[in-house]
């Protein structure tokens, strides 16, 4: 009698999954070696989302408890995920289990899934339901395609763009990106991505002192914005672009919003932000982050050719030698995957930084969405 309570609850507790997948996964939960026409190792793919099987590529990196930096999640072979329909059904019926899973890994890869264009790109963001992050303050030139969906950065593509969290310089940040492989390159223009905890151990363990004075004054970014886009900086956005508006007084009154101070010279801005923490605290991880953009802004020039610096709250300098050692510790704990047509790459912005290597041999075309 048990037996059949039990399994009425588990149908109760399941609502998303059909009355099949339901029984499998009440059996698998509760260990019921029972003979059906399914195995044990299919019951645990219905348990932890049977649209989705995870793989393995040779650049993942283990972590703890045998989870995988990233995730890879491919359609499961007993499953005919084929259509775009299907694969946000299947977004929707398990995105609790998906969002354990960035939690626990910090990105997660979707491959060989039914995803060609902008506009599915746009569906798929929009079945996992995150509120959209809007790019106010932002210090990259950015297209709006269609929908959430924008071009990830408009800088030419064979320049590397440094290891960032996305707009870690402003005091709410967006907690997930999205990244689709539109056309897939020929050679290069990976995403590398790092896990922010180990540079941060790594670097205070290097560099004790630099870390203290981040954590006790955290940073001050500079950017000299123009009112045209300069599209030969990764880092161009004029002002009127950042801040949605070609009025002065209104784009005062937004960055101030984003505790950001406007300097004006002429129609040029001087954007000024911080003191802002370089190092945060991740609740859910309960691991202290590299919470910062110092790889991007260090070491340019204070000139309008060269548009953006970087010093700590106090005003002192960065340190050169700190500096050099996080460029050698971000390259050789990252995760490069070369691109594939159709992947989707959601990374948890909390907790992962990410770059773009040098595009060898294009094309190239990588579009993006941000999410609170």
């Amino acid at each position: 009698m048990s037996f059949v309570v039990n399994l009425l609850v588990s149908f109760l507790a399941e609502p998303l999954l059909s009355p099949l997948q339901r029984v499998y996964t009440f059996l698998y939960k509760n260990q019921l070696h029972i003979s059906v026409e399914f195995d044990h190792t299919k019951a645990h793919e219905m348990a932890n989302g049977i649209f989705f099987r995870e793989a393995n590529l040779p650049q993942q990196k283990p972590l703890d408890d045998g989870v995988l930096f990233p995730a890879v999640l491919s359609p499961t072979t007993t499953t005919d995920v084929t259509t775009l329909s299907a694969f946000k059904d299947a977004i929707k019926a398990n995105k609790p289990w998906l969002q354990s899973l960035l939690l626990k890994s910090g990105a997660i890869l979707f491959r060989t899934f039914p995803v060609t264009s902008p506009s599915d790109f746009n569906d798929v963001i929009e079945a996992f339901g995150f509120p959209e992050f809007f790019y106010v303050g932002g210090r990259a030139s950015r297209t709006q395609i269609v929908g959430r969906v924008y071009t990830a950065n408009e800088s030419p593509l064979d320049k590397e763009i440094p290891f960032h969290h996305e707009m870690s310089y402003v005091p709410d940040s967006p907690t997930k990106l999205f990244f689709f492989c539109e056309e897939e390159p020929g050679s290069g223009g990976e995403t590398p991505i790092v896990l922010s905890h180990i540079v941060y151990e790594k670097m205070k363990e290097k560099h004790p002192g630099f870390v203290a004075q981040l954590e006790e004054h955290g940073l001050t970014y500079v950017k000299i914005a123009g009112d045209v886009d300069d599209p030969s900086s990764f880092t161009g956005s004029s002002w009127k672009s950042a801040y949605k508006t070609d009025d002065k007084n209104v784009a005062e009154e937004r960055a101030a919003k984003l505790g950001t101070k406007i300097e004006w010279m002429g129609n040029t801005a001087k954007v000024i932000t911080g003191p802002v923490r370089a190092i945060k605290f991740d609740e859910t991880s309960q691991r202290k982050t590299w919470f910062n953009s110092l790889a991007v802004t260090y070491g340019v020039p204070k000139t309008n050719s060269r548009n953006t610096w970087v010093e700590l709250g106090s005003g002192d300098p960065v340190d050169d030698d700190a500096m050099k050692d996080l460029l050698k510790i971000l390259k050789e704990e990252c995760v490069a995957i070369p691109w594939k047509k159709g992947d989707v790459l959601l990374v948890n912005n909390l907790t992962v930084l990410h770059s773009r290597w040098p595009l060898m041999k294009p094309p190239r075309r990588i579009l993006a969405s941000l999410c609170k």
